[in-house]
Protein backbone atom coordinates (compact mmCIF):
# COMPACT_ATOMS: atom_id res chain seq x y z
CA UNK A 1 0.00 0.00 0.00
CA UNK A 2 0.92 3.56 -0.31
CA UNK A 3 1.01 5.50 2.55
CA UNK A 4 -0.27 9.37 2.25
CA UNK A 5 1.15 11.70 4.89
CA UNK A 6 3.80 10.17 5.76
CA UNK A 7 5.95 13.42 6.57
CA UNK A 8 3.23 13.52 9.26
CA UNK A 9 4.76 10.74 10.53
CA UNK A 10 8.19 12.25 10.62
CA UNK A 11 7.18 15.25 12.04
CA UNK A 12 5.61 13.81 14.83
CA UNK A 13 8.36 11.43 15.80
CA UNK A 14 10.67 14.61 15.44
CA UNK A 15 9.07 15.81 18.33
CA UNK A 16 8.37 12.75 20.38
CA UNK A 17 11.04 10.39 19.64
CA UNK A 18 9.95 7.39 21.58
CA UNK A 19 7.34 6.99 19.12
CA UNK A 20 10.06 6.75 16.00
CA UNK A 21 10.69 3.20 16.26
CA UNK A 22 7.16 2.06 16.47
CA UNK A 23 6.14 4.65 13.49
CA UNK A 24 8.59 3.14 11.54
CA UNK A 25 7.86 -0.29 12.44
CA UNK A 26 3.88 0.60 11.39
CA UNK A 27 5.07 2.26 8.16
CA UNK A 28 7.23 -0.66 6.89
CA UNK A 29 4.09 -3.11 7.57
CA UNK A 30 1.58 -1.14 5.99
CA UNK A 31 4.32 -0.43 2.64
CA UNK A 32 4.18 -4.07 2.74
CA UNK A 33 0.38 -4.77 2.82
CA UNK A 34 -2.13 -5.91 -0.11
CA UNK A 35 -4.76 -5.60 2.35
CA UNK A 36 -8.50 -5.78 0.75
CA UNK A 37 -10.36 -5.48 4.18
CA UNK A 38 -10.57 -3.38 7.86
CA UNK A 39 -10.50 -7.77 8.89
CA UNK A 40 -7.18 -7.83 7.64
CA UNK A 41 -5.45 -5.14 8.79
CA UNK A 42 -6.66 -6.12 12.38
CA UNK A 43 -5.42 -9.88 11.77
CA UNK A 44 -2.25 -8.02 10.71
CA UNK A 45 -2.18 -5.22 13.89
CA UNK A 46 -3.98 -7.21 16.42
CA UNK A 47 -4.04 -3.96 18.73
CA UNK A 48 -5.43 -1.96 16.13
CA UNK A 49 -9.19 -1.11 16.57
CA UNK A 50 -11.42 -0.78 13.52
CA UNK A 51 -13.77 2.18 13.54
CA UNK A 52 -15.79 2.03 10.24
CA UNK A 53 -15.06 0.19 7.01
CA UNK A 54 -12.26 2.68 5.87
CA UNK A 55 -11.13 3.88 9.57
CA UNK A 56 -8.54 2.06 12.05
CA UNK A 57 -7.40 3.04 14.82
CA UNK A 58 -3.62 2.30 15.77
CA UNK A 59 -1.98 2.25 19.33
CA UNK A 60 1.69 3.68 18.76
CA UNK A 61 4.39 2.78 21.45
CA UNK A 62 2.79 0.91 24.12
CA UNK A 63 -0.43 2.97 23.50
CA UNK A 64 0.94 6.30 24.58
CA UNK A 65 0.35 7.76 20.91
CA UNK A 66 -3.02 6.64 18.66
CA UNK A 67 -2.83 6.88 14.91
CA UNK A 68 -5.95 7.20 12.88
CA UNK A 69 -5.84 5.95 9.62
CA UNK A 70 -8.39 5.55 6.07
CA UNK A 71 -8.39 3.42 3.65
CA UNK A 72 -8.96 3.16 -0.34
CA UNK A 73 -8.30 -0.85 -0.67
CA UNK A 74 -9.55 -0.69 -4.16
CA UNK A 75 -6.62 1.85 -5.16
CA UNK A 76 -4.22 0.14 -2.11
CA UNK A 77 -3.62 3.50 -0.48
CA UNK A 78 -3.54 4.41 3.15
CA UNK A 79 -3.81 7.93 4.57
CA UNK A 80 -2.94 9.47 7.70
CA UNK A 81 -5.56 11.51 9.20
CA UNK A 82 -4.59 11.36 12.90
CA UNK A 83 -1.42 11.50 15.02
CA UNK A 84 -1.24 12.46 18.51
CA UNK A 85 -1.04 11.10 22.20
CA UNK A 86 -3.54 9.68 24.19
CA UNK A 87 -5.15 12.56 25.62
CA UNK A 88 -5.53 14.17 22.02
CA UNK A 89 -7.52 11.46 20.66
CA UNK A 90 -9.90 11.66 23.17
CA UNK A 91 -10.54 15.32 22.21
CA UNK A 92 -11.14 14.58 18.40
CA UNK A 93 -13.65 12.61 16.70
CA UNK A 94 -11.80 9.76 15.41
CA UNK A 95 -14.48 8.66 12.28
CA UNK A 96 -14.33 12.37 11.11
CA UNK A 97 -11.06 13.61 11.59
CA UNK A 98 -8.36 15.20 9.26
CA UNK A 99 -5.68 16.47 10.93
CA UNK A 100 -3.09 16.30 7.70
Amino acid sequence: MRVIARNSLTDFWSKHPEARVALERWFKLVRAAHWISTDEVQRAAPRSKVLNRERVRFEVAGGNYRLVVAFDFRRQVAFVKFIGTHGEYDRIDALTVSQF
